[in-house]
């Protein structure tokens, strides 16, 4: 009886680290970057992507800095009103929804006027390669936490 017994807890041991051995690894942490060395790191790959020249370059990058520095306030203004537990209504969503939009075809208006004919049209195509890799790993991470 007592081998029978140790028999199955062996049994179970080894079968539960088999199914450990088999789950994905916890998602890497990624590095935190600052805003400017996010911003950074998008005028070199857009610099790379578009050869922009240095005009260009001092026009995106002062961009690429408003925009970041509008996406800081509203995420504090997001977090402050998790802390404090209210939960927007949903005329707020709507207005928040009707902003977002607003500001993301003034970012285009902007970068449109920036950037030639050709670089243009390979930055709406960057961006739409971008939006599709999101809506990807939101995928994956829907399927891993069910």
């Amino acid at each position: 009886m007592k081998k029978l017994f140790i028999a199955a807890l062996l049994f179970v041991g080894v079968a539960s680290f088999a199914q450990d051995m088999d789950q994905k690894p916890a998602r890497e942490q990624r590095e935190r970057l600052t805003p400017e060395q996010r911003n950074e790191k998008q005028l070199k790959k857009l610099t790379s992507e578009l050869n922009l020249d240095a005009n260009q370059q001092t026009q995106v990058k002062q961009l690429l800095a408003d925009r970041s520095a509008k996406a800081e306030k509203l995420r504090e203004a997001r977090q402050a009103s998790k802390e404090s537990g209210t939960k927007p209504t949903a005329a707020e969503r709507e207005a928040f929804k009707k902003d977002m939009l607003a500001e993301r075809d003034a970012n285009d208006a902007k970068m449109k006027s920036i950037l030639n004919a050709d670089q243009y049209t390979k930055w709406k195509k960057l961006q739409e390669e971008n939006k599709d890799k999101a809506r990807e790993k939101m995928r994956e991470y829907k399927n891993e936490s069910n």
